[in-house]
């Protein structure tokens, strides 16, 4: 829940200040998709082939975080920290180097781009480390599976209620966060421009550094009760 709602904001953030900084989608490929239908269509084969480009850099930040999380082990403590590391990278560069986008296709296409491969990352790594069940870049899936989950809740057993509706909860608060952020992004980009993107940076660094300090406190601790207990 922890994870979903800090990551949920994150997502909606690049969002809402990515579409205002560089009129681009940045944390889905559905829009693209139909974006580049769109301009082969109209045989306008330098913009297709921007938007190629941008659904390949998502499917490869999601090939990319998969194959750092697969070689550690989804069940290593540390192994979400190598993605996130480079999501808090990427976002830092736009924060700072956003103020010399020109709006030129060139531009467009490294700035976007490489907040999309940063989505992609961020949402395979959730949905590795939820088992599938979390996704925090887009809310397609989550209210579809949001309307499944309520459907259910009325039908299901009482027994099967209390997993159903602590389902509910995580969607709504992913839906809640995810526009919490989005809101926040878009006041912020506008009231600071680009240096909006290091509030995300900050979350990224405070869920790293949570987390890290969590459980080294824990393995402290049972190491302390270890050694009391065998004293006794």
């Amino acid at each position: 829940m922890k994870l979903a709602s800090l990551l949920g904001i994150t997502a909606g953030f690049v969002n809402a200040a990515g579409f205002l900084g560089f009129a681009v989608l940045t944390t889905n490929v559905t829009g693209h998709a139909a974006l580049f239908a769109e301009r082969i269509a109209f045989q306008d084969w330098a913009t297709a082939r921007v938007v190629a480009l941008w659904m390949f850099l998502f499917l490869a930040g999601a090939f990319v975080s998969s194959l750092i999380v697969s070689r550690i082990g989804r069940n290593q403590q540390y192994s979400y920290v190598i993605p996130i590391l480079i999501e808090t990278v990427i976002l830092l560069t736009v924060a700072l180097l956003g103020h010399r986008y020109n709006g030129s296709l060139v531009d467009k296409e490294l700035f976007a781009g490489s907040l999309l491969f940063a989505m992609g990352l961020q949402n395979a790594l959730v949905s590795l480390v939820s088992g599938s069940v979390v996704r925090t870049t887009h809310l397609t899936g989550t209210f579809t599976d949001l309307g499944i989950e309520l459907a259910q809740a009325l039908q299901q057993k009482t027994e099967e209620r209390p997993l159903l509706l602590s389902r509910i909860k995580l969607r709504l608060a992913i839906i809640f966060f995810f526009m919490c952020g989005a809101v926040g992004g878009a006041y912020l980009f506008h009231a600071k421009g680009f240096y909006a993107f290091l509030v995300p940076v900050a979350i990224l660094v405070y869920t790293l550094v949570y987390d890290v300090l969590r459980i080294r406190l824990k393995r402290f601790y049972h190491h302390w009760q270890n050694k009391i207990g065998e004293k006794k």
